[in-house]
């Protein structure tokens, strides 16, 4: 059995520890949380005991550690589990700070311990189909591909003001599965972006609407859209245009029945929120996780991916600034 260590006790350390208490081969021994009461609460719920984050790192009978704390610690714990010998899940973005985030990496690679970043998305039953057909050749060549990425509803400004912005925070996500699906990072990035679903947002420094353009070294286009705001659902699309073909990703529906009256047709919402979205994707990546730490091979998504996929961001923010394209070489102009 696999012993963990959770970092955080949140709502998407929630998320995770049921992944884990799921897995055959893997235990939750221990929470920790800056909040008690969280840390408490899921304990309780999970059957595990509560202790200080030095507590679990320094136990050397754990043999894992899943960090879902707040985003501006997730650096100093990697660096810190890692020197310790424990395998690490942290949840993304790696850093809101590119630089901080390449010299993690670089603590990393010294310690000689591998990092899989949460790109939880990647381990989707319909993004991963669509990946393997591609590889598969199924479509020739890709040529232009479409992701489309709405919340339900925008999260609360004071979230907006810690959370780095929606580039570093939501399409992230997006930079990673555009990355995934094309093989490579892109040479240039282009972006537009507006505050108007919500002025505080604006006022926060940040977009709640934004289309990014990015191209590649061959011509091929990836274009991302995001909004935070989709009053139907969840809306979580991906399309793909090769030579040869096309393929798709559509919405999970609340339900798949299709009413057809001489009124019109009408089916189903997309299902509400990332929860039910994703909850078998996050059980994939886990169990992702814990087969590479058994059979001690390579991580199916690593550190370097979660600092190119912050890089793409950078560079999204750096294009809304200046209202130009930007070219990745120069936010990392030596992507490990």
């Amino acid at each position: 059995m696999l012993k963990v260590g959770l970092l955080g006790a949140g709502r998407i350390a929630t998320v995770h520890a049921k992944a884990i208490t799921a897995h055959r081969k893997s235990t939750l021994v221990a929470v920790s949380d800056m909040i008690a009461e969280n840390a408490k609460q899921l304990a309780a719920n999970f059957g595990c005991e509560v202790r200080t984050t030095d507590e679990i790192i320094g136990d050397p009978t754990i043999d894992a550690v899943l960090i879902a704390t707040s985003t501006d610690t997730h650096s100093d714990l990697i660096e810190r589990a890692t020197a310790a010998g424990k395998a690490v899940l942290c949840e993304k973005p790696v850093d809101l700070s590119l630089e901080r985030a390449r010299a993690c990496q670089a603590a990393v690679a010294q310690s000689g311990r591998p990092v899989m970043i949460g790109f939880n998305r990647r381990f989707d039953p319909n993004f991963s189909a669509v990946k393997a057909a591609l590889a598969g050749g199924e479509i020739g060549k890709a040529e232009l591909l479409s992701i489309t990425s709405f919340d339900p509803s925008p999260p609360p400004v004071s979230y907006i003001k810690v959370s780095g912005g929606l580039f570093r925070d939501m399409m992230i996500h997006d930079f990673d599965m555009a990355t995934f699906i094309m093989g490579e990072a892109p040479v240039s990035i282009s972006a537009v972006g507006s505050s108007i679903v919500d002025p505080e947002i604006g006022i926060a420094g940040d977009v709640d609407t934004a289309v990014v353009t990015m191209t590649y070294a061959d011509g091929q286009i990836a274009v991302i859209k995001n909004s935070r705001r989709a009053v139907y659902g969840y809306d979580q699309r991906l399309e793909l245009l090769g030579s040869e073909g096309l393929l798709q990703a559509q919405n999970m529906l609340e339900n798949t029945m299709v009413k057809s009256t001489v009124a019109g047709v009408t089916g189903a919402k997309p299902t509400y929120f990332f929860l039910e979205r994703y909850m078998p994707a996050y059980e994939a990546e886990w169990a992702a996780f814990v087969e590479a730490v058994e059979t001690k091979s390579a991580f199916p998504v690593t550190l370097e991916d979660g600092v190119t996929a912050l890089a793409m961001a950078e560079a999204a923010n750096r294009s809304l600034e200046f209202g130009r394209a930007v070219l990745l070489e120069e936010v990392a102009p030596v992507l490990a």
